[in-house]
């Protein structure tokens, strides 16, 4: 039997996974397909409920990886085959090239050298990027990556000559002995495009919930100034849309969990940085379980915050003025609702990878692509792959994945 574990997955569940595991003495390898750790955690501004940056945490948890050696961490890695079985599994890993030095050297004036702009998937599509990058702030590894496929050969030749990247570097793959596997591949934003009576996609001052939280951020596209995206203007009135996608048999058909949560924090960002501003949140059931519920009331004690109970049916866009016309019935009153935002943000749900992507595993996943435990002992999902969690019921997941897997390849 062997005694080590994979970890898929360098979110936060993964994250932590792979620690508690190591740190006890296992032998652990943490595959990362992104360039960076930290997953949807380190897009956030603040997380709830005491709003702490998520250096707070991240950070805390770069440093032990740091100093454990019994863990090492694989990013722009992919499992792409297993085989055997429970205490003898046999995975290989592809390793795409980074192109750079394996050190922090900062590239960054070379990386503006570059002609080729292309969309920022770290920023959410809020802004464009140059194929040399390091989106993410404090990223861990902190070495820049090349995207090589958006390379002119004006920028190649430039790259080449520079004598700090190496456009040479091949992809290779590794094999791995692992007793047991710990699935943490996480959680995207629900592709807000396929809401198109709620303007997404089509309404440049209609975003998602994420892309608030990049605008929020510091190290966002606006360095933290809440701005419309059409005319870089500050709102003065914006709404929040509950459940955009989620608890519909055509979109999401549970509940996100966070959602509620995240429209509070976000209105409190906006109240901090614009005191005359006006929020408007429309629910269903604003569900703000446990400890939480003292935030919720706590927001909405502010006066300029208004919780409307009542279903968004339309949204639509005034061309001349930016404005966003929301369209809603009043669920209390009955009557029906016409309000002019200068912003509309789409409380999006949590949608498992796992949904529209693939693991070369046996896995048991219900309908959404939530995993689920099942008769194929070794192998244990964990954080938002399992159901919808915010960070501090990830980080217990992923301890509790870990210690099923310590117990698997111990014998226990």
């Amino acid at each position: 039997m062997s005694q080590s574990i994979l970890v898929i997955g360098g979110g936060f569940s993964g994250i932590t996974a792979a620690l508690e595991a190591a740190e006890i003495g296992e032998e652990v390898f943490l595959v990362e397909k992104s360039p960076y750790l930290g997953g949807r955690v380190m897009q956030l501004n603040k997380y709830f409920p005491k709003l702490c940056p998520p250096s707070c945490g991240l950070e805390i948890q770069y440093q032990r990886i740091k100093n454990n050696k019994n863990l090492q961490v694989f990013t722009l890695a992919e499992v792409v085959s297993v085989s055997g079985d429970v205490g003898n599994y046999e995975v290989t890993v592809k390793l795409r090239p980074r192109h750079t030095p394996p050190s922090s050297v900062d590239l960054s004036g070379l990386a503006q050298s570059l002609s080729q702009d292309v969309e920022n998937e770290f920023e959410l599509g809020l802004c464009k990027r140059k194929p040399l990058y390091m989106s993410a702030p404090f990223a861990y590894p902190y070495r820049y990556v090349l995207d090589t496929a958006n390379l002119t050969e004006e920028d190649r030749t430039k790259l080449s000559k520079s004598g700090q990247i190496d456009l040479n570097q091949q992809e290779k793959t590794i094999t791995l002995q692992v007793g047991s596997i710990v699935v943490a591949t996480g959680w995207k934003p629900y592709d807000a495009s396929n809401l198109t009576n709620l303007g997404a996609g089509r309404i440049a001052n209609c975003i998602s919930n994420m892309q608030m939280e990049r605008l929020a951020a510091p190290s966002g596209p606006t360095e933290g100034k809440i701005l419309r995206p059409s005319d870089h203007e500050a709102p003065k009135r914006v709404a929040f849309v509950q459940c955009a996608g989620s608890r519909d048999e055509n979109h999401l058909s549970y509940c996100s969990y966070i959602c509620c949560m995240a429209s509070l924090k976000q209105a409190r960002y906006l109240r901090e940085q614009y005191p005359e501003s006006r929020v408007d949140i429309y629910y269903i059931d604003l569900r703000t379980p446990g400890r939480y519920d003292h935030f919720a009331q706590e927001t909405l004690a502010d006066e300029n915050i208004q919780a409307i109970k009542g279903k968004v049916a339309e949204v639509e866009e005034d061309v001349a003025s930016g404005a966003v016309w929301l369209t809603a019935e009043d669920a209390i009153s009955g009557r029906k609702l016409r309000n002019s935002y200068d912003m509309v943000v789409l409380a999006t749900g949590m949608q498992p990878n796992l949904a529209q992507e693939t693991l070369p595993l046996k896995l048991s996943a219900d309908e959404e692509g939530f995993v689920y435990e099942s008769d194929n002992a070794g192998i244990f999902p964990a954080g938002c792959a399992v159901e919808p969690l915010d960070v501090m019921k990830s980080a217990q997941s992923g301890t509790a994945a870990a210690m099923k897997a310590i117990q698997t390849v111990r014998g226990r």
